[in-house]
């Protein structure tokens, strides 16, 4: 009893995730959007991250092994949430694509440095037949983006940019696509290498890859990727896997990758 007077207490004043549309009935709508966030330990971020949702999108918070209360706290706020104790970025944003429902998805960090709210636009390049998928491109404020994680990136879209021929500026969390185009692309990292993968087997697929500038803020919390040298070093390892079956897949014959893509099934995975 005192655990659950606590946890009201913690979200009293917080806003909470704005009341989708109602039909006539006044039931809800169901969601034209899920936003899936990965979330691990990032109690400071969420009244912030899921205030901001435009109604209509609904959050699907991916708690991925939290030791903060952070599942708690965005299922008191109005949030879907999947527990998934595979821990790694991949395995949680994964978890959210396959709990989602709606049309779309989206993914976002669950951190504050990214406003959800800029996914209108993403959305209305996807719902309109003009991109398949797009990204958000970060505008970094001061003090929002390491250098040495911003000149990584630089690099990272340098390469993607030669190897693609998609004019890429950015590798950026923020992104959306169909659900069902998602699930067959068939995304197999469980780790930092997810959102990599998720673009070059986009480009492999033939999609529209578009971007959409959006601002970046410092985010709230320590990062659990360039904030640490683990993390940094797993993520550069993750990519650098992605980039050589990227390479090989290109350097091969057209009749071979064609012979490559088997058909996937109803959650995204080949025989």
């Amino acid at each position: 009893m005192e655990k659950e007077q606590s946890s009201a207490h913690d979200r009293r004043g917080m806003a909470g995730i704005p009341k989708g549309a109602t039909d006539d009935d006044g039931g809800l709508i169901p969601a034209l959007v899920d936003v899936v966030f990965p979330c691990l330990n990032e109690r400071a971020a969420l009244p912030k991250v899921l205030g901001a949702l435009p109604p209509g999108y609904r959050a699907i918070v991916v708690d991925n092994g939290s030791t903060d209360g952070s599942g708690g706290l965005a299922a008191g706020l109005g949030a879907t949430v999947v527990e998934e104790p595979r821990r790694g970025f991949g395995a949680a944003a994964h978890a959210g694509l396959l709990a989602a429902t709606a049309e779309f998805v989206a993914f976002c960090d669950c951190d504050g440095s990214l406003d959800p709210a800029q996914l209108a636009p993403m959305l209305d390049l996807v719902r309109t037949g003009r991109a398949d998928l797009v990204l958000g491109a970060r505008r970094p404020v001061r003090g929002s983006w390491p250098l040495h994680a911003r000149l990584a990136n630089r690099a990272l879209s340098w390469r993607l940019r030669r190897l693609t021929g998609i004019a890429i500026t950015d590798l950026g969390p923020l992104r959306l696509a169909r659900r069902s185009a998602l699930l067959g692309l068939d995304l197999r990292d469980r780790r930092s290498g997810y959102p990599l993968e998720m673009f070059l087997k986009a480009h492999r697929d033939g999609w529209c890859v578009a971007e959409v500038p959006v601002d970046y803020a410092p985010r709230l919390g320590k990062s659990k990727v360039t904030g640490t040298l683990r993390g940094t070093v797993t993520a550069l390892k993750d990519m650098g896997i992605q980039l050589a079956a990227a390479s090989l897949q290109t350097s091969r014959p057209k009749s071979w990758r064609r012979a490559d893509r088997r058909p996937a099934d109803a959650h995204g995975a080949t025989p």
